[in-house]
């Protein structure tokens, strides 16, 4: 159950969130990703079916659930990593 179901089937139709059964309203086809995926796998995921939150499962136990935030700060550090290693190499501070 999500925001987004709360919002779109329950308030925006009228309905009273108090005597709604949860689920006659929850998601039901739920996107998750196995715990072996990549970043950019994820990424490709959520974006592909425009949502937010991924639980990540390792066979079929939830172990964690991974936000688009998430991901998208993986990434910047990832990025800032890699430049602050070719600015090093560079200028020649790198070790062999």
């Amino acid at each position: 159950f999500s925001k987004k179901d709360l919002l779109g089937k329950v308030v925006v139709v009228g309905r009273d969130p108090k005597l709604t059964p949860l689920g006659e309203v929850m998601t039901t086809d739920i996107v998750t990703a196995a715990d072996h995926l990549s970043v950019e796998e994820c990424m490709r995921l959520m974006t592909d079916n425009r949502i937010r939150h991924l639980p990540v499962l390792e066979g079929d136990r939830v172990v964690g659930v991974i936000s688009i935030g998430d991901l998208v700060n993986w990434m910047i550090s990832a990025q800032s990593m890699a430049i602050k290693q070719m600015e090093n190499y560079i200028a020649g501070n790198y070790y062999c």
